[in-house]
């Protein structure tokens, strides 16, 4: 019966058009700062659902329903990746770097990446020593990788020659790997975190449109950029819209692999739900309104502990303007700021229903104050 009730759901809540939106989702960069490609593309698949959009100066993008009305429900994801910038150019035409965002040095030995120059984007390679040519003596240690000894191979063989094909100080560097599917329902791809999220936002305003369902404030769906390098999209969109009620939503991480602590990090899965969080940002009232809404809709969900800050825009609009009632529902991922960040379909699913029960379940007149 439940492996029923699973495939029933995957035909309700994924579209054809949906998962084809975010395969292309995931397949273009959008880097810190340069979010702009992802941007578009988010903004062409959600326009047809709302009533207007619009973007800041800085590009964070934002779909409107019900732009009239005086109280205003957010709905949130952050849009850009961790990146890296060419920082460097050797007289040999090797090109160093410096990180833009939480980017994991230690994956990028023979990586491949793009280039984004100002000719166009270029391939390269993180370079690194064969293991026959790493070793000086016999008792010497194993060279590590580090920012400072990582570089790239573009072909050019001359600093001109690096310059030439428009790559410059400043230009920003993706990983090329994209999407793909595993068994059992498993997707992975680089920047998971957070496009997942702008897309499980948008499909809740498809689902809004497709039900014809009739909301008594206005929805913004915001899909903010420069979340890693500090929540800054988020900070500035949140004093812009001054929203009445925030439902941010991002990764966390999955905790039953290898070399996790699970005393530290929580008891979390893949497969098994959306997790709810508990931190001083997040408003308690709203946060029981959500799971009350899951146990009503019989939708699972998983727990987890936050000291302090979230980590998330869930802290920029939860103490913007007078302070805003916040919520973070995080969907659990494995390997995150890796180019195989790995998550299950079943969580996205639940995660978009989870946002749409609580937005439809919403008014103006909810209970939230403090006492």
């Amino acid at each position: 019966m439940a492996k029923k009730d699973s495939k029933a759901k995957h035909k309700t809540v994924f579209s054809k058009d949906s998962l084809s939106f975010l395969k292309e989702y995931i397949n273009t960069a959008s880097p810190v700062g340069f979010e702009s490609s992802g941007q578009k593309a988010w903004l062409n698949y959600i326009k047809d659902y709302v009533d207007t959009t619009f973007t800041d100066p800085y590009g964070t993008a934002v779909g409107v329903i019900n732009p009239d009305a005086p109280f205003r429900v957010v709905i949130e994801a952050h849009a850009d990746e961790i990146s890296w910038f060419v920082n460097y150019i050797n007289d040999q035409g090797l090109i160093y770097l410096k990180r833009n965002g939480g980017v994991d040095h230690q994956i990028a030995p023979a990586m491949r990446v793009t280039i984004h120059g100002r000719k166009g984007p270029v391939k390269a390679v993180f370079g690194w020593p064969a293991i026959h040519t790493r070793h000086s003596s016999p008792d010497a240690k194993e060279p590590q990788p580090k920012p400072d000894n990582l570089f790239l191979d573009c072909g050019a063989r001359s600093k001109k020659e690096v310059q030439d094909l428009g790559i410059h100080i400043g230009a920003v560097v993706t990983y090329q790997d994209g999407f793909d599917e595993l068994a059992n329902n498993y997707f992975i791809g680089r920047a998971m975190d957070n496009r997942v999220g702008g897309f499980m936002i948008a499909e809740v305003a498809r689902l809004i449109k497709q039900n014809k369902t009739k909301l008594p404030f206005g929805l913004y769906v915001v899909n903010a950029v420069q979340e890693e390098i500090g929540l800054r999209g988020a900070e500035m969109i949140a004093r812009r819209i001054k929203p009445n009620i925030a439902i941010v939503t991002d990764v966390t991480h999955d905790t039953t692999t290898p070399m996790i602590n699970k005393v530290i990090e929580g008891d979390i899965a893949c497969s098994k739900g959306p997790a709810l969080a508990y931190a001083p940002a997040i408003h308690n009232k709203l946060l029981a309104f959500v799971e009350g809404v899951a146990d009503k809709k019989k939708i699972p969900v998983q727990w987890r502990t936050l000291s302090r800050s979230t980590g998330t825009d869930t802290d920029s609009f939860a103490y913007a303007n007078d302070g805003c009632p916040s919520v973070l529902i995080s969907i659990p991922l494995r390997y995150m700021h890796t180019t195989v960040e790995m998550l299950h379909r079943d969580d996205i699913e639940n995660t978009i229903r989870l946002m749409y029960e609580t937005v439809t379940a919403l008014t103006p007149e909810t209970n939230l104050s403090y006492l």
